[in-house]
């Protein structure tokens, strides 16, 4: 038996709870894992609160990454007391994922633990984290460095804005960092961020062109503020786009993009490619310094998930969400 929280539905209504299950309710998979430490990120929150419809099937254990010790393995690249990581891939969604005792998995889908990182530090990154990096990457590829000017992010207390702006801080880039919790000013500033902007300033439509402010930007948002901002996007300036935490459509023009030559440049990180992945996590330990986590996560318990999933949905909750499972791996 494991425990597992798992989102029900009925004609009616979605249900998330903490439930004891056999092992036998798992998911196919050529990998069984014993998972040491989870998370909660905004996709899980959606999921178990049933706010979108993430879930493609039912019953489905939410988690869309953890971190763990191999038990069992049929795939000739793991084998027991192997440490490995997992991010994306459809778990929590169409897979049975990390918010439990055990996951079973495709081995394609996970990645070895990468030194210095322990279990508990790749989840203090986690999908967010590894997202951020993909993000950073991407503004790098397209000639975003920091000679060419400052760099906006928004969402920047959450999970992705809160590692991106400690990564771009870290590489020297000049980062602004947009919120709409305006007590969380000093958090920012403590990750490297030099301004702090008020989500106000991009959540009403704006003009087709404004002031070129940003040599490039990590959008978590989507809707109005993606607009907004690719409209004050400097002379060929890129913006990595990742979320859509204030809404999917994007009310923009295409004039910034054929007066200005900017770059949209859409972010994945469910599936995207293992080499990326790995060179993302090998940038995070390079480039992120690890005493930044300290102030980034913090731990609930597994019988904590569902109210604070609902924390996190009212924008309650700062940075990462640690769930400790099997806290005895480090």
């Amino acid at each position: 038996m494991f425990q597992a929280i798992l989102i029900n539905k009925d004609d009616t209504q979605q249900k998330a709870s903490l439930e004891r299950l056999d092992e036998t309710a798992l998911p196919a998979g050529n990998v069984t894992v014993r998972v040491a430490y989870s998370t909660l990120n905004y996709k899980d929150a959606l999921a178990i609160t049933g706010k979108s419809p993430v879930v493609r099937s039912f019953p489905m254990v939410p988690g869309i990454d953890f971190s763990g010790v191999v038990e069992q393995s049929d795939d000739a690249a793991y084998k027991p007391g192997d440490k490995v990581v997992l991010n994306g891939w459809g778990v929590g969604e169409k897979h049975w994922g990390g918010l439990a005792e055990l996951a079973r998995v495709n081995g394609d889908w996970l990645v070895p633990l990468q030194a210095p990182f322990t279990l508990r530090q790749a989840m203090g990154l986690g999908t967010a984290g590894y997202t951020a990096m993909l993000c950073v990457m991407a503004l790098e590829r397209h000639g975003v460095t920091p000679d060419k000017g400052p760099v906006l992010v928004t969402g920047a207390a959450g999970g992705v804005g809160s590692v991106a702006v400690a990564v771009l801080a870290r590489l020297g880039y000049h980062v602004a960092a947009v919120t709409g919790r305006p007590h969380e000013a000093d958090y920012l500033r403590s990750l490297g961020a030099q301004e702090v902007l008020d989500r106000a300033e991009f959540t009403e439509p704006g003009k087709p062109l404004a002031k070129e402010r940003w040599a490039g930007a990590v959008d978590v948002a989507g809707g109005h503020v993606l607009a907004n901002v690719c409209a004050s996007l400097m002379y060929r300036g890129t913006v990595a786009a990742c979320g859509l935490a204030a809404g999917m459509s994007l009310p923009a023009t295409v004039a910034p993009f054929i007066l200005r030559g900017i770059t949209l440049a859409g972010i994945d990180s469910v599936m995207c490619p293992k080499e990326d992945r790995l060179e993302a996590w090998r940038r995070l330990s390079q480039d992120l310094d690890p005493n930044k986590l300290t102030d980034v996560v913090h731990d609930i318990s597994l019988q904590d998930v569902v109210p604070a999933a609902e924390r996190l949905m009212n924008g309650e909750i700062r940075g990462r969400v640690i769930v400790p499972v099997h806290p005895q791996h480090p």
